[in-house]
C-alpha cells in the first residue's frame, strides 16, 4: 500500500559494493511506496542507513552517520530513523540500548520488508526485521542504480562458508547462497534494457557460484550466459578466491570476448605461518602458482589484491616477507588495510596482538612498495592505445574527461584522463593513446570513438 501522503526520502548506503546492491533494491521498494528521494538531510521525512561493521572503522563511521542523521528529528523535519544491514544484525541490543534516536533495525537477510518497516515505525511501533541467515530475501522490484547508469554491480551470491579467522562475514550475512541463474539473467537484462554497459560481478566470494544450487562450481557458465547479452561491453570479476580458481574459469575468460582480462583475487598474506593463522586455504607457493598460471595463459591480465598489515602474531620477518612479495609479484592493483580486532573471531583471542602504530608502519610500507610498482608499470603504458570507458567529465575542468581501463574497476583502482574537442557521453567507449603516467591514473589523448 503506498503512502496516502508524499514523503521524503534520505538513504545512505555504507560499506561494499555487495551492500550497495542491497540499497539499491531497497531503494526501488521504497520508490514504488511512493517515496521521493531527496539528497538534503533537512527535507527528509524519513532516513535510513545501510550500515557496515567489516571492520571497527566500518563500524565507527555507522555509528556516527546514525548519530549525525539522528539530529534531524528535533533539527529537521525527520519523522523516522532506521538503520539497516550489518551493524544493524550485529548489534541490534547495542543500537537500542545506546542509540535511543534510532527508530528500528532491518537485518542482512530482511531488506525486501523494509516498506513495512518504514510503515511500522511511521505508526509509532518500533520495527525490528532480524531473519534467520539462510534463504535470500526476496525484491522482484528492480533497483534504483546509484553508480550513475552505465556500470552496476551484479550480486550472485550471499554470506561466506570460509570462516577465515579474522572475519564476522558468516556471523551477519550467513553461509554461502547463489542467488538461482534465471535470476541473474534476468536482472542483467534489465540492467542492460536501462543503459548499464558494464556489470561487475561480486559476492563474498564469486569463484564459488553456484556450488550450492548446481552441485558444481557454475561462474563459466554464468559468464557464457552473461556474455550474449545484447547491450553488454564489460564483464569484471572481482574477490575471486586463489584457491578456487582453475583452468575452467581461466578458459571462460578468454573464450567471453565481454570479460575483462581482469581478477580481483585478494591473498590478504603471503607468509605460510600468517595465512594458517587467517585460516586461509593457500599457502605461498600455491599462491605463486595460480599467479603464475593466470599471466601464462592470460598474459594481458590485469591483477588485482588485498592484504592484511599487522595480522596477530606477524613478526619483522613475515612482514619484510609481505614486502618483497608485492615487488617481485608486481600486483598490477593493490589495496591494503590494517588488521581489526573483532569481537568474537578466533584471531581477535590470539596472543601476538599488533599495536595500532605499527600495522600503520606496515600498512605505509606495503603501499609505498606497491606504489613503486605502479608507478613503473605505468611508465611502460606510455605510448600504447587503449580503450577507455568514460565516466564523466572532470569537474571545473572544461572539455578534460576521465574514463577507466579494462585494467581499473570503478572506486577501487586508477583513471585515464583525456581532453576532448566534443562532448563525451558517461558509458561511452573511446580510444585513447597514453601520453602520461602517474603512480596510479594515466594521462592520454583521444584518437577516436570505439566500436563496442
Amino acid at each position: 500500500m503506498k503512502q496516502s501522503d508524499p514523503m521524503n526520502l534520505l538513504f545512505v548506503s555504507l560499506g561494499c559494493d555487495k551492500n550497495l546492491v542491497d540499497s539499491e533494491h531497497m531503494l526501488s521498494l521504497l520508490a514504488k511506496d511512493g517515496f521521493t528521494l531527496v539528497e538534503e538531510e533537512s527535507e527528509a521525512d524519513v532516513i535510513i542507513v545501510n550500515t557496515c561493521c567489516f571492520i571497527h572503522d566500518a563500524m565507527e563511521e555507522s555509528i556516527q552517520t546514525l548519530i549525525d542523521l539522528g539530529r534531524y528529528k528535533t533539527e529537521g523535519k525527520c519523522k523516522v530513523l532506521l538503520a539497516a544491514g550489518c551493524l544493524a544484525q550485529r548489534h541490534a541490543d547495542d543500537i537500542r540500548r545506546e542509540l535511543p534516536e534510532v527508530d528500528g533495525v532491518i537485518g542482512t537477510n530482511g531488506y525486501d520488508t523494509i516498506v513495512k518497516a518504514v510503515q511500522t515505525a511511521l505508526s509509532g511501533k518500533r520495527p525490528e526485521n532480524l531473519p534467520g541467515l539462510s534463504g535470500l530475501p526476496q525484491t522482484g522490484s528492480g533497483r534504483i542504480l546509484t553508480t550513475g547508469g552505465h556500470y552496476a554491480y551484479l550480486k550472485i551470491a550471499e554470506g561466506c562458508d570460509k570462516h577465515c579467522t579474522y572475519c564476522v562475514i558468516p556471523s551477519i550475512r550467513g553461509n554461502y547462497r547463489s542467488l538461482p541463474m534465471e535470476e541473474l539473467l534476468a536482472e542483467a537484462r534489465q540492467l542492460a534494457a536501462d543503459g548499464v554497459r558494464e556489470l561487475i560481478l561480486v559476492a563474498q566470494e564469486t569463484t564459488l557460484y553456484g556450488t550450492d544450487l548446481y552441485g558444481k562450481k557454475s561462474l563459466p557458465r554464468l559468464l557464457e550466459e552473461l556474455n550474449a547479452i545484447e547491450g553488454i561491453a564489460w564483464i569484471r570479476l572481482l574477490y575471486c578466491y586463489p584457491e578456487e580458481i582453475d583452468d575452467a574459469l581461466i578458459d571462460a575468460i578468454l573464450a567471453n570476448d565481454k570479460v575483462c582480462h581482469y581478477i580481483d583475487m585478494p591473498i590478504q598474506h603471503c607468509n605460510d605461518e600468517i595465512l594458517r593463522r587467517m585460516g586461509r586455504r593457500t599457502d605461498k607457493r600455491q599462491l605463486e602458482q595460480v599467479i603464475d598460471r593466470l599471466r601464462e595463459r592470460i598474459p594481458d591480465i590485469a591483477l588485482r589484491t588485498t592484504l592484511i598489515c599487522g595480522f596477530p602474531g606477524e613478526t619483522d620477518k613475515a612482514h619484510q616477507e609481505l614486502v618483497q612479495f608485492v615487488r617481485s609479484q608486481q600486483f598490477d592493483r593493490l589495496g591494503a588495510f590494517c588488521y581489526s580486532q573483532e569481537e568474537g573471531t578466533p584471531a581477535a583471542a590470539m596472543p601476538q596482538q599488533i599495536d595500532e602504530e605499527f600495522k600503520q608502519q606496515r600498512y605505509e610500507a606495503v603501499m609505498e612498495a606497491q606504489q613503486s610498482v605502479s608507478a613503473e608499470k605505468n611508465r611502460k603504458r606510455i605510448g600504447e592505445t587503449e580503450t577507455v570507458f568514460i565516466e564523466g567529465r572532470v569537474a571545473d575542468e572544461d572539455g578534460v574527461y576521465v574514463g577507466r581501463t579494462y585494467r581499473d574497476a570503478p572506486d577501487v583502482d586508477g583513471y585515464l584522463f583525456l581532453e576532448s574537442p566534443y562532448d563525451l557521453m558517461s558509458g561511452r567507449f573511446v580510444r585513447a593513446i597514453v601520453t602520461d603516467a602517474q603512480e596510479y591514473d594515466l594521462i592520454g589523448e583521444l584518437i577516436d570513438e570505439s566500436t563496442k
